[in-house]
């Protein structure tokens, strides 16, 4: 296995190109279950007619690191895509929100549960105890739904290849769920990026495309930018803890 060509870096992992294949490092504090259970999401994903890179295995490295080894798909992001071509950015935008829409017409009974990962979630935040309680409630109030749900659902993860074709990546917060709460956290993944407008117009396209109230994917807003909060990334903690009061939205 050749470990040369950087493909990119995170914060907690190294993405590879080895011929035709990708290969995902995790970082020394990766947990076996934490990567079992990421391979294992993307498997199930596979099964549905999305596309999909091909899972080819799972190992550990020379020097201990957990890899996953996924097909190689040739062509670039939809965020490269939007950036190199600024005047064709309503058509990606379109384009984004249809494949999120179609990713949510898909089932995968086995997957986690949106809405346990979530009041996983709230109880691991450093929230007051009143703020957590209202947070639950509104979470036990929401409709229960079967949907394939991203969870990380932004242009990064989409590739399209030479032809056009798109493929889905990153399947490590997969859940079955309600959609408007997979919705409300692409929302705020544009929102923690800084860039608002595009948040706007996302929220807005994927509402009148899959005829859900603006006010309904708003509701999910709270929840799910405690679940973020989580991650405790300092450069995100006042904007989330804002969206995090829980704010009567209708």
């Amino acid at each position: 296995m050749n470990l040369t060509n950087v493909l990119a870096r995170r914060s907690n992992k190294t993405i590879y190109r080895d011929g035709d294949t990708v290969v995902k490092v995790f970082g020394d504090g990766f947990k076996k279950a934490d990567v079992l259970n990421e391979a294992l999401n993307h498997a199930r994903v596979e099964e549905t007619e999305l596309n999909v890179p091909k899972l080819y295995g799972v190992g550990m490295t020379d020097d201990g690191k957990w890899y996953m080894k996924t097909e190689y798909i040739e062509g670039k992001t939809l965020a490269d895509q939007m950036a190199e071509h600024p005047e064709e950015k309503a058509k990606y935008l379109e384009l984004f929100v249809d494949l999120q829409m179609l990713m949510h017409r898909q089932i995968c009974p086995l997957l986690p549960r949106l809405r346990d990962k979530m009041d996983r979630k709230i109880i691991q935040t450093e929230l007051p105890t009143a703020t957590k309680y209202d947070l639950h409630t509104r979470l036990e109030s929401m409709p229960r739904h079967n949907k394939l749900c991203h969870g990380d659902f932004n242009p990064t993860n989409i590739i399209l290849r030479d032809d056009g074709t798109p493929f889905l990546l990153d399947w490590s917060h997969a859940t079955q769920g309600n959609a408007s709460a997979d919705a409300a956290r692409t929302f705020l993944l544009f929102s923690l990026a800084g860039d608002d407008e595009t948040a706007e117009a996302y929220l807005k396209l994927f509402c009148e495309k899959s005829g859900t109230p603006r006010q309904y994917v708003q509701k999910w807003i709270p929840i799910v930018a405690a679940s973020q909060s989580v991650k405790g990334k300092p450069e995100e903690r006042e904007l989330l803890f804002r969206w995090v009061d829980v704010v009567d939205y209708e």
